[in-house]
């Protein structure tokens, strides 16, 4: 059964074939700024190689605190690895607060499921799995945001309680109760 677990080195192998079927699908480029697009651009080259797998994984754990290296306008966040046994199925990133654009366009959460494992429940499942972490974060209403046309994740946050507010460009926001 999956599970919301800390990011590990115990997935590494799976891992690896995970960020290999997201590039595969053209997620990488230099348009593509989600957490999934920016790790592939900057740090899959070393990735296969499990000393600085391990590197990246201690980042990735230590972005939850305030004064962890970290792009300029990026804020603190949980980030959570979906997973089964040792095979890597999915993340979730929550995000600690809202910068004006993340309010506007980003939300509090992004999440990515890997393509072989796509349309079996899981972002669902580990959407929900996440609402309790968002409230130990102090959370009360998460703001998840989706494209307008991405089917997939809106049926994902409205299973999780999301309540539509509006559309914004190209982004629906959606608020979801935490806890």
């Amino acid at each position: 059964m999956p599970e919301l677990v800390t990011p590990c080195t115990s997935v590494h192998a799976s891992f690896v074939v995970a960020m290999d079927e997201f590039a595969a699908e053209g997620r990488g480029s230099i348009a593509d700024d989600s957490m999934i697009g920016r790790d592939i651009r900057e740090r899959a080259a070393g990735w296969k190689d499990p000393d600085p797998f391990a590197r990246y994984v201690e980042a990735v754990v230590a972005d939850v605190e305030p004064g962890a290296p970290r792009p300029d306008g990026f804020v603190p966040a949980t980030t959570l690895w979906w997973v089964e046994g040792d095979i890597y199925l999915a993340r979730i990133a929550v995000r600690h607060s809202l910068t004006p654009w993340l309010l506007e366009q980003g939300g509090h959460v992004g999440y990515d499921v890997r393509p072989s494992a796509r349309r079996r429940g899981h972002a669902t499942a580990m959407l929900r799995a996440t609402l309790p972490v968002a409230a130990g974060l102090g959370i009360e209403q998460l703001l998840i945001t989706c494209d307008y046309d991405n089917v997939g994740s809106r049926k994902v946050i409205e299973a999780c309680g999301g309540v539509l507010e509006d559309r914004r460009a190209d982004k629906l926001r959606y608020w979801v109760p935490a806890g």
